[in-house]
């Protein structure tokens, strides 16, 4: 394949027009300043402009340029943990509300596509997760059980439902959750920068913040090109810390996903390859997702990077795993391949960092950004804005080193690679 992008592929080749944005120049002021263009500093900048509030986002490349532009799509409610996990890490004062607060957060992701009509390919169609063995088929039980007690829309699939859904008789069941649905990644943060900017907030491009220090007048920003004082900051920069915030990757284990996709299926394999279009993933330690784009392409992710030799290994994987899971495809030929890093915590839950008076963060998503990142954002503008730390689903936590990252880091790519060099020879 020539011309890789390896970055952005497929969601670069068929989203919008991106933002036409400049770096910032000279001296400038705001009130709030957030650092990221992802989804986290986009949804602050949009909320704190619908309150009235003069922010300026400035972003090290471009929009959408992390995890925003290179993930599945799959706008999930809640976090991987089942809802009574996520209570025993989180504890009774911050459990409850962290599962109303992001299992409810579709809801706030497909109203401002709605409501800014963000062309985003945007499906509210549900998500299934997929039992590929007996063991996963149970964790899938105690998952639906714990979820209906919070009145989630959910529903376990037996093996036959779970085949017509998924087109793929590799499963023992399906959790189908009515609440999820996918997009195009980074075309809905180009629409959430859009509407940021129609609704009167400012972004900048290629402007990393190179250094920052508290003066008399506010923060003071340093980029390459210009500076910029603010009252108060908001770091979103969650699984791609660069430049003034290097140091933050000390404090989570980044784990790589890649994605490819094949040529557009024909309108019979589509009726019955997920023929209702949900986003899919197994319950696999390293696990597989599985969904269309409106084009009708397939698209296969697992864990790792397909940079350097690892690009022609996790492709193999892909064309197996497509002719064991879905046979009716046929011999088809891959178009892009792409990867991207996302965030993970020894308590796989966000963290909620306020490194100084006026200045405050959340980070790690762990693999579940959409949502997350979009309802993190409103809250933090909230919180920023003169809200209480109360109002943040998250206890106020340090900063500090996670030591473990040396050893899990490189285990998990390392782990990958072999395991998808070794997966569905027979």
């Amino acid at each position: 394949m020539e011309n890789k992008n390896i970055t952005h592929g497929l969601w670069a080749a068929t989203a919008p027009s991106k933002p036409r944005l400049t770096s910032i120049q000279g001296d400038q002021r705001t009130d709030i300043a957030i650092i990221g263009g992802g989804y986290t500093g986009l949804s602050a900048a949009l909320h704190l402009a619908k309150m009235g509030k003069e922010s300026i986002v400035l972003e090290a490349e471009d929009i959408g340029y992390g995890g925003a532009g290179r993930n599945v799509g799959l706008v999930n409610a809640g976090l991987w943990l089942m809802p009574e996990d996520l209570i025993k890490l989180a504890g009774p004062e911050y459990g409850d509300r962290l599962i109303k607060v992001l299992g409810d957060s579709p809801d706030l992701v497909f109203k401002l596509i709605e409501e800014h009509q963000i062309e985003c390919e945007a499906l509210r169609n549900g998500t299934l997760h997929c039992a590929d063995s007996k063991s996963g088929l149970k964790a899938l039980q105690q998952r639906e059980e714990q979820w209906l007690k919070y009145g989630a829309p959910v529903r376990l699939l037996g093996q036959d439902e779970a085949a017509s859904k998924t087109g793929s008789n590799s499963f023992y069941g399906a959790l189908l959750d009515k609440r999820a649905g996918t997009i195009q990644p980074l075309a809905y943060a180009y629409g959430l920068a859009n509407a940021a900017l129609k609704a009167g907030a400012q972004l900048y491009n290629q402007s990393p913040v190179v250094g920052f220090e508290k003066t008399r007048d506010g923060w003071k920003l340093n980029t390459p090109s210009g500076t910029l004082t603010a009252n108060s900051v908001i770091i979103a920069v969650p699984a791609y810390p660069g430049h003034a915030f290097e140091s933050n990757k000390k404090s989570m284990v980044r784990m790589n996903f890649f994605q490819f996709a094949t040529q557009p299926l024909s309108k019979d394999i589509l009726k019955i390859v997920l023929p209702e279009r949900q986003g899919a993933w197994d319950t696999n330690l390293i696990l597989s997702s599985y969904r269309l784009d409106a084009a009708g392409r397939l698209i296969v992710g697992s864990v790792g990077a397909v940079k350097g030799f690892a690009y022609g290994l996790h492709e193999s994987w892909v064309k197996r795993t497509i002719a064991k899971t879905f046979p009716q495809v046929g011999n088809m030929q891959l178009e892009h391949g792409w990867y991207g890093t996302f965030a993970m915590t020894p308590k796989p839950i966000p963290r909620f960092h306020v490194p100084e008076k006026n200045m405050a963060m959340i980070t790690s998503y762990n693999g579940r950004g959409i949502g997350p990142g979009t309802v993190f954002g409103k809250l933090l503008a909230e919180y920023i804005s003169g809200g209480s730390p109360e109002d943040i689903p998250l206890p106020i936590s340090k900063n500090e080193p996670v030591w473990s990252r040396l050893f899990w880091n490189p285990f998990y790519e390392t782990g990958a690679r072999l395991y998808h060099f070794v997966q569905r020879r027979i």
